[in-house]
């Protein structure tokens, strides 16, 4: 989707359109947590504090989201996609993968197709999309960038390999700044210079993600769309609206975390091995510190504990602390947790 939050709050509101608009905090310490494109005209980016949003854009004006319209939409456009596949991937309300090699509708081209929902779309929510036509996912989610706002792009097997040697590495889907930071100290700064290099050689310096970026430098990417991607970890930050110092207020502004967090895996009846505590300073240096158990953290109690442990071992604060987050991964279904102990006890 094209600004999707935004869009969405444009579209609601009248006096917003054709206005710079951030969805998230105005206050001091609130983050941009999507921008129109009349905001992206000035630099206002997703993720971005709200004072250097304001710099760029002093008539940027700031709405506080609203995640139930948002999922409502989203699940619109979920319908819309049923319509013609049952293999649908989402990655987060306002994007998912699709394989549409056999279409519902028995349409002969993947071009057709994405037009047809496009315009779907358009017609049940008022609402644009931008659609990446490829023979992988790698390259599918590249070319949702190309024609954005409300276009398409196709990248033809043909065309797969010269179009990723030409990309800058920081432009792959996959590779975040740290990445491609890493990569730039390496003297690796092209998708063909990337390609350049063994498997032995990024393992070396990655790890297993080398073996990922190998491929994907080749247009390589044999992932299949998965319907129903099991949920990988379920987390809840905050920002303080001045920096915390004492170890107590750490805890006190750490508990509403925790608890959304123990909340969501509740509804979702998911229990979860590893616990892991971020922390952003005054300064925004970010560090994280995780606690993986033998088994499931089966209660609220059992998160404050583990938590109570990550925040000491963060002590003494040499610095103010402005956000705190808490996540829980290794996760599994309550009902799998259940027959695992049985097996066990017999």
């Amino acid at each position: 989707m094209d600004a999707f939050y935004a869009s969405v709050e444009q579209r609601d509101n009248p006096a917003l359109r054709g206005r710079p608009v951030a969805v998230g905090g105005s206050r001091q310490r609130g983050v941009v947590a999507a921008a129109s494109y009349e905001a992206r005209a000035f630099g206002v980016r997703s993720a971005m504090p709200s004072v250097t949003a304001l710099r760029k854009c002093p008539e940027l004006v700031f709405v506080k989201p609203r995640f139930e319209v948002y999922k409502e939409v989203s699940r619109q456009i979920r319908a819309i996609f049923a319509e013609y596949t049952p293999l649908i991937e989402p990655l987060s309300l306002d994007e998912a993968y699709l394989d549409v090699t056999e279409n519902l509708k028995g349409l002969p081209l993947a071009t057709q197709v994405a037009r047809e929902i496009r315009a779907q779309i358009l017609e049940k929510t008022q609402l644009t999309a931008s659609a990446g036509i490829s023979y992988n996912k790698f390259l599918a989610k590249l070319a949702s960038d190309y024609r954005k706002p409300n276009g398409q792009f196709v990248i033809r097997p043909e065309q797969g390999l010269a179009f990723v040697e030409q990309l800058r590495v920081g432009e792959f889907h996959g590779i975040g700044p740290a990445t491609a930071a890493r990569l730039n100290q390496l003297g690796i700064f092209t998708g063909l210079e990337l390609r350049q290099q063994t498997e032995t050689f990024l393992r070396q310096h990655f790890g297993k993600a080398g073996s990922y970026y190998y491929h994907i430098a080749r247009a390589i990417d044999d992932r299949p769309v998965v319907p129903d991607r099991v949920r990988k970890s379920v987390g809840s930050e905050t920002t303080f609206a001045e920096d915390l110092t004492e170890e107590a207020q750490l805890l006190i502004g750490l508990q509403p975390c925790l608890d959304s967090v123990w909340a969501y895996c509740e509804r979702a009846g998911l229990l979860g091995r590893t616990l892991t505590l971020k922390i952003k300073y005054a300064d925004f240096q970010q560090i994280t510190r995780s606690r993986t158990m033998l088994a499931p953290l089966a209660s609220l109690a059992a998160l404050e504990q583990i938590s109570r442990e990550l925040v000491a071992g963060c002590l003494p604060l040499a610095k103010g602390v402005r956000l705190v987050g808490a996540s829980l991964s290794n996760l599994e279904t309550t009902e799998d947790s259940v027959g695992k102990q049985l097996t066990l006890g017999f």
